[in-house]
């Protein structure tokens, strides 16, 4: 975002990178800030005016501020030292990174299933969860990812379903949703993150949204649909449910969502209008899977 706003007003613009950078000597809860700019051959100046700055104007640093110049003679690398003195304070040693994987998997997570993994002899990745095998595939919940000395850490709930897949280059995790109108044992992929590792040091985390909802007949579609309504007309009413209408109240809002990513367009507003009677219901699963619903639903609005 960063790069952007500077991409957004400056010709010849700097690349700009922020990183939060761990030191030895710190206790591993913090870390420093570092703003790198890398200047290109070019002279940057704002290519349009804002507030009181004309276009054109170039500024250089003189000292702890930055005044405009007409003519930027004297331009030097003055910091090159100093910028040099604090990679090198920051980098890693061997003992450093060698207690951070141990923590992870002796301490931290010695209750699951944890291993690691080298990328480009810089880069150490843990991760642990809980395993399961679902039709023949692995999956894990619970799960928590770390790069190690990098303050890069993912998670995923207990109600979450990820995959993990790496080989020289990446790691990535596959994040499932379980969907189905009569159960919810088939696994679509939702979302996949990606960690890159390259050669000169440098990662670069990417997402991507994959969700590909199941389709189905339109007739049935139709049928489940008001079948689904007719179930929350009876919860509103307070009228007994037999005990496979209770499973069916639970399997409701992801019906609900099918239904919607089925062509029912108003479908997506009976589930938003039905959180009241789904939240006050006495099988906490209920709720559970209605926000598993939204935040699927969610995540397709904004990505």
């Amino acid at each position: 975002r960063i790069q952007n706003l500077v991409n957004a007003f400056l010709e010849n613009p700097p690349n700009i990178q922020y990183e939060n950078v761990p030191f030895p000597s710190l206790s591993k809860d913090k870390v420093i800030g570092l703003v790198t700019i890398a200047p290109n051959n070019a002279v940057s100046y704002f290519k349009k005016a804002i507030y009181t700055i004309p276009a054109g104007t170039i500024f250089m640093r003189r000292g702890s501020n930055s005044i405009p110049v007409e003519n930027p003679d004297g331009m030097a690398a003055a910091n090159i030292e100093t910028v040099s003195a604090i990679e090198n304070s920051s980098r890693n040693s061997i003992e450093h990174t060698l207690e951070g994987v141990l923590d992870f998997i002796n301490n931290r997570h010695k209750d699951m299933t944890a291993k690691h993994k080298v990328f480009k002899e810089l880069f150490v990745v843990c991760w642990a969860g809980h395993k399961k095998v679902v039709k023949g595939r692995t999956y894990f919940s619970r799960v928590d990812i770390e790069l190690i000395n990098e303050q890069v850490k993912l998670f995923y709930s207990a109600l979450d379903e990820v995959s993990i897949s790496y080989d020289n280059d990446t790691f990535s995790i596959t994040e499932y949703v379980s969907l189905g109108l009569n159960d919810k044992t088939s696994y679509y992929p939702l979302e996949e993150v990606s960690i890159r590792f390259e050669e000169n040091g440098y990662y670069k985390i990417d997402s991507t949204l994959l969700f590909d909802p199941p389709q189905y007949n339109r007739k049935m579609m139709f049928h489940i649909y008001n079948a689904n309504l007719g179930l929350l007309a009876k919860l509103q009413r307070g009228t007994a449910l037999t005990s496979r209408e209770k499973k069916d109240l639970e399997n409701l809002p992801s019906t609900l969502m099918v239904c919607y990513l089925n062509g029912f367009d108003e479908a997506r507003q009976k589930l938003i209008d039905a959180k009241p009677l789904l939240k006050a219901y006495t099988e906490p699963s209920v709720y559970l899977s209605f926000k598993e619903a939204l935040r699927v639903l969610r995540k397709m609005k904004y990505e």
